[in-house]
C-alpha cells in the first residue's frame, strides 16, 4: 500500500520518490507498507510501480496503468520487464486465473477449479532482476523453445486435472533449468518438494535466480506451514479524506 500525503515537497524513500516524480506525482510525503517479499519472484517491483502510478494519476484505464508502470520501471529501476506482472495484477478477478495472449494483446478470466490447490514455499534465495542476466546464458533458439513449450503448457493446463497440472508445473521448472535461470539451491528444494507426498508438482516463480516456489497440492494439509493461495481482485485505488 502506498500512502501519499500532500506536503510542501516530495519526501520518502529515495527510490519511491524517484518513481513518484517519473509518474508525474505532486508534492507529497510518501509511505509504502507491504508484505510482499523483495527479490522473491513475487513481482514486488511491478506492484510498487503500479501503486505509484495509480496514486499519482488517480483512476486509470487498467491497460494504460500497466503501460505507465512498465515505463517508470524501465526508467527508474532499469529493469527490462515486459507487461505480464502488471497485467496479472490489474486484470485479475477473485477466484480466477488470468489468461493473457500477448500476440493478440487480449486477456480473459478463467475460473480456477476447486480441485486446484496452490501454495508458495520460500526458497530463501534472493536476487535483483536488474543485476541478473536473464536470456544471456543460452542461445536464442533455446529461449524460443522454452517460450513455445511454456505457451503450450498454459493451454494444456486450462482443462487439466490436478495431477496433470502438477506434471505441467514440473515440466515448466525443468524448462527453466534448461535456459539457466534457476540455481542449485532452488533446484534442490524443488526436487524435495516434488518428492513430498501430496505435492503434485513444483515450479520456481518469477524471473528466475531464486525466490518463491509454486506447488500444486492434493490436500490443504500438505506442506502445512504454507497457507493455500486465494486469487484476489485486481489493482485498485483507495482514497481517504
Amino acid at each position: 500500500m502506498l500512502t501519499a500525503t500532500k506536503a510542501d515537497q516530495t519526501e520518502g524513500d529515495a527510490t519511491v520518490v524517484e518513481l513518484w516524480r517519473a509518474a508525474g506525482g505532486w508534492p507529497a510525503a510518501l509511505e509504502v507498507k507491504s508484505t510482499i517479499p523483495i527479490g522473491a519472484g513475487m513481482s514486488s517491483s511491478a506492484a510498487l510501480c503500479l501503486a505509484v502510478v495509480l496514486c499519482a494519476n488517480g483512476p486509470m484505464d487498467p491497460f494504460d496503468a500497466c503501460l505507465e508502470a512498465q515505463r517508470i520501471e524501465h526508467q527508474v529501476l532499469k529493469t527490462p520487464c515486459g507487461l505480464l506482472d502488471q497485467m496479472a495484477m490489474m486484470m485479475s478477478q477473485e477466484h480466477h486465473a488470468t489468461l493473457i495472449d500477448f500476440t493478440a494483446m487480449t486477456w480473459d478470466a478463467f475460473l480456477i477449479p476447486e480441485s486446484w490447490m496452490f501454495k508458495l514455499v520460500d526458497s530463501g534465495v534472493r536476487r535483483q532482476l536488474n543485476q541478473t542476466e536473464f536470456g544471456t546464458s543460452v542461445d536464442s533458439s533455446a529461449l524460443q523453445r522454452h517460450a513455445t513449450e511454456e505457451n503450450r503448457r498454459v493451454r494444456q493446463a486450462l482443462d487439466s486435472t490436478p495431477i496433470e497440472l502438477g506434471t505441467l508445473l514440473n515440466a515448466s521448472h525443468a524448462s527453466l533449468q534448461s535456459i539457466g535461470v534457476s540455481t542449485p539451491e532452488v533446484d534442490a528444494l524443488v526436487s524435495k518438494l516434488q518428492a513430498t507426498p501430496g505435492v503434485l508438482g513444483a515450479r520456481m516463480m518469477g524471473g528466475g535466480f531464486g525466490g518463491m516456489i509454486l506447488i500444486a497440492v492434493n490436500d490443504p494439509e500438505v506442506v502445512p506451514d504454507a497457507p493455500l493461495l486465494k486469487p484476489s481482485r485486481g489493482g485498485f485505488l483507495e482514497e481517504s479524506l
